[in-house]
C-alpha cells in the first residue's frame, strides 16, 4: 500500500541543512534537479500519541550510542543539548546549521522489524532476475 515515507525539513538556511545531512551524517542523497536533494534514510518507524490538536508532527533521528553520537556532533562543531533520560530512551536536541533543531535518541524500545516493500519496479527487477538465473540453469544443464 505504501512504499516509503517522505519527510519534510523547512530551514531559513536549506543549504546548510542540506550540507550538514549530506556531509556530517553521511546520508546518501540524489539530486533531482536545481539543486533540490532528497536523502536516503535508514529504517524508519511511526508512533501515534494522543494529543489535544492536530497537525503537529515531530521528528527523530536515532543512533545507537547517544554519548558517542554527541561527541562526533562536538567534533564538527554541532551544537547539542544535555541528554536527557526518557525512559523510553535517551534524547538529544541538535542544532542544525540553519538554526532549526532535530532531536536525536537511543531507543530503549522495542524496535519493529522494517517493512518489506513490494513495488511494480521490485517486482519487474525480481522477474528478470529469476529469467537470468532461469537462463543460466539451462546453459550449465546442456
Amino acid at each position: 500500500m505504501t512504499t516509503g515515507i517522505h519527510l519534510v525539513v523547512y530551514s531559513k538556511d536549506a543549504e546548510a541543512d542540506k550540507a550538514f545531512f549530506r556531509d556530517i551524517l553521511k546520508l546518501t542523497s540524489v539530486d533531482v534537479g536545481h539543486g533540490w536533494l532528497i536523502f536516503g534514510l535508514p529504517p524508519s518507524e511511526l508512533a501515534v500519541h494522543p494529543s489535544s490538536d492536530n497537525d503537529h508532527h515531530e521528528i527523530y533521528l536515532m543512533c545507537d550510542d547517544i554519548k558517542t553520537f554527541v561527541q562526533q556532533m562536538s567534533k564538527q562543531k554541532i551544537a547539542c543539548g544535555e541528554i536527557q533520560n526518557q525512559g523510553w530512551g535517551q534524547l538529544v536536541q541538535l542544532t542544525l546549521p540553519g538554526g532549526g533543531k532535530l532531536g536525536v535518541y537511543q531507543p530503549r524500545h522495542a524496535r519493529p522489524k522494517p517493512m518489506k516493500v513490494k513495488t511494480a519496479s521490485n517486482k519487474a527487477v525480481s522477474k528478470k532476475a529469476t529469467t537470468k538465473k532461469a537462463g543460466t540453469k539451462k546453459s550449465r544443464s546442456k
